[in-house]
């Protein structure tokens, strides 16, 4: 059953975007619902890597010996690293490690694989100033789930050093939405819903292929990857990429977590320190990424 203030909070809750809105309007809309900065006792190191904008995001109690890569959503089309010093600051603290954010480049000016590309490129710049891919974690919330994981691909595909585990936090690797809580929405999900996935995987995909692997991680080979950690909610109408994702990624021989939170819409774990259920999610994610990174 939803918390008393889980069920409180989604009693005021209206739907957000719309899909027929163009990119740019889309934009200003999702950068309306993030929250700017963080706590004045959080360190935040600004750093460039590859001539690309980051900043390493650490509260004052946690590790700086383990290590979170973090690809920020934003539906491919916006966010920042000021939107992210928030949810940097509560990965730092739920993990009990720093974090280390980039500002990669938005589509629909940048489309696929630009994002992509300055993944790696900011992944192989840290590697190359000395961080341990024995003691990083990937993670990515939304739209980053999905191009930390396509990075992973392209990694393990360079042989490049990968890192010690994946989180998905409501990730997306679907463009074309064909999962049952997308085809069959499970309740209102304000944040998503499958036709505006639809149009910002469009709006980053270009002239693309939808189901090119690497823009729609569903259909990557997953053998060889690292344990992965995929957290959604139940209502959350990208949850099911998650559920295929994992069946596919078991059927790889890849050591895998699901964890779906009842009754919860997408984005559950950006609300950690709000809602319980959100607060035990994150928990739960750090109880993973310490299992691999002791």
């Amino acid at each position: 059953m939803p918390s008393p203030e889980y069920e409180n909070f989604a009693r005021h809750l209206k739907p957000a975007f719309d899909p027929t809105d163009p990119a740019l309007v889309a934009r200003e809309k999702m950068i309306a619902i993030h929250p700017v900065g963080c706590a004045e006792t959080t360190s935040v190191e600004p750093l460039e890597l590859a001539g690309i904008a980051c900043e390493w995001v650490r509260v004052p109690e946690a590790s700086s010996e383990r290590s979170v890569f973090f690809v920020h959503g934003g539906a491919f089309i916006s966010t920042g690293l000021i939107h992210y010093q928030q949810y940097g600051q509560s990965v730092s603290h739920f993990v009990d490690a720093r974090v280390l954010n980039f500002e990669y480049r938005l589509a629909p000016e940048t489309p696929f694989p630009g994002a992509l590309d300055d993944t790696l490129a900011v992944y192989r710049a840290a590697l190359e100033k000395g961080l341990d891919p024995a003691r990083t974690a990937f993670m990515g919330d939304s739209c980053g789930g999905g191009i930390a994981l396509a990075a992973m691909c392209a990694l393990r595909d360079a042989n490049d050093p990968l890192p010690a585990c994946y989180v998905g936090l409501t990730p997306w690797f679907d463009a074309l939405q064909r999962g049952d809580a997308a085809v069959h929405p499970r309740g209102l999900d304000p944040f998503v819903d499958a036709a505006w996935v639809r149009a910002r995987f469009r709006d980053y995909a270009g002239d693309h292929a939808l189901d090119d692997p690497l823009l729609s991680p569903l259909e990557a080979d997953l053998s060889a990857l690292p344990p992965m950690f995929l957290g959604v909610g139940q209502i959350d109408t990208t949850s099911d990429d998650s559920t295929r994702l994992a069946a596919r990624a078991a059927r790889a021989g890849v050591q895998l977590q699901l964890d779906v939170t009842a009754g919860v819409i997408h984005g559950i774990h950006g609300l950690a320190g709000m809602l319980p259920e959100a607060t035990a999610a994150m928990e739960r994610v750090g109880d993973f990424v310490r299992r691999y990174i002791p």
